[in-house]
């Protein structure tokens, strides 16, 4: 399959430590790390880990970071002709911080991904696509949020299946406006904690419904170690977790679902199918260090599922 993912590019300066510092305060850090990340980056790494054809539109900086947030992409064979360099605006780059069980704390700052230049795209650049993968983050403003709508209106016309994926980020910069761009997607992926904060709603069910006056017919929310949840207009099921051992970061987790589950639908698999093996890549890259420490294979997706059969 073919997919043109629009996202970010980045690197993450990645701190493990026992607790999150309180204002004016300075904590030692047990470990610290430079890794390739971005929301687009590790979508796209991920899908070209699971044997697909990847285009990523993203801008970076000609700077020192613009090679390492390359890296990962790189070497899985991502296709970088949509890749825009940028002389004024440095490469992104994103401050984590890992506590104990790998929750994480960020500081982001957009750098040249907000600059993507919509001039650039051409429609015809889906023509032999088979999906489009936007993460909300190119939804967030500047030149790059008119180069997603661009491709989200392309996509429309050529009736490609289209996967959006939130963050909380993207949330809390766009609010409800992200629903306008993404009137009528055909799967739209998002935490709990997006969903709420998104709608302004007190729980998932009202949540879910509030987001039925967008068009939005498949909604997949993510529920961290309780697994994730399929709601359409004929069901809404909760999917089953998949349990791993040695939790050392959740960085790139999320990232890692949407790719997965963007396969798996594009594969012929059904809904829940496709979040059961979605819950095992996001579960198996929290084993690894960095958003793409642990990039998913065919088969880290598919053994799992004929064991359980």
């Amino acid at each position: 399959m073919r997919f043109f993912v629009v996202g970010d590019v980045s690197v993450d300066l990645i701190y493990f430590l026992d607790r999150i510092p309180e204002a004016g305060e300075e904590v030692p850090a047990k470990r610290a790390l430079m890794k390739p990340g971005g929301a687009g980056a590790t979508i796209a790494a991920n899908l070209a880990s699971l044997g697909h054809k990847v285009f990523l539109a993203a801008r970076v900086g000609k700077d020192s970071f613009s090679d390492l947030a390359l890296s990962r992409i790189k070497q899985t064979g991502v296709e970088l002709k949509h890749l825009q360099e940028d002389a004024e605006h440095t490469t992104s780059s994103v401050l984590i911080f890992v506590v104990s069980g790998g929750e994480r704390s960020m500081v982001s700052h957009p750098g040249a991904n907000r600059y993507l230049d919509a001039s650039e795209f051409r429609p015809r650049s889906l023509d032999q696509i088979d999906g489009l993968v936007v993460s909300a983050y190119a939804l967030a403003g500047g030149p790059q949020r008119e180069y997603a709508v661009k491709a989200l209106n392309a996509a429309k016309k050529r009736n490609i299946p289209i996967f959006a994926d939130l963050g909380s980020g993207a949330v809390r910069i766009a609010g409800k406006e992200l629903l306008e761009y993404l009137k009528g997607v055909d799967y739209l992926l998002m935490n709990q904690h997006e969903l709420l904060t998104l709608t302004g709603a007190s729980s998932i069910s009202e949540g879910v419904q509030a987001l039925h006056a967008y068009e939005l017919q498949r909604v997949i929310v993510k529920v961290g170690p309780l697994g994730s949840i399929v709601v359409t207009p004929e069901e809404q099921e909760l999917v089953e977790p998949y349990p791993v051992e040695g939790v050392v970061d959740s960085t790139g987790a999320g990232d890692a679902y949407t790719a997965a589950f963007a396969h798996a639908i594009l594969e012929g698999h059904d809904l829940l199918t496709a979040a059961r093996m979605a819950n095992i890549a996001g579960a198996l890259v929290t084993t690894a260090v960095g958003a793409q420490g642990r990039l998913i294979t065919r088969e880290d997706l598919e053994t799992p599922l004929h064991a359980a059969k």
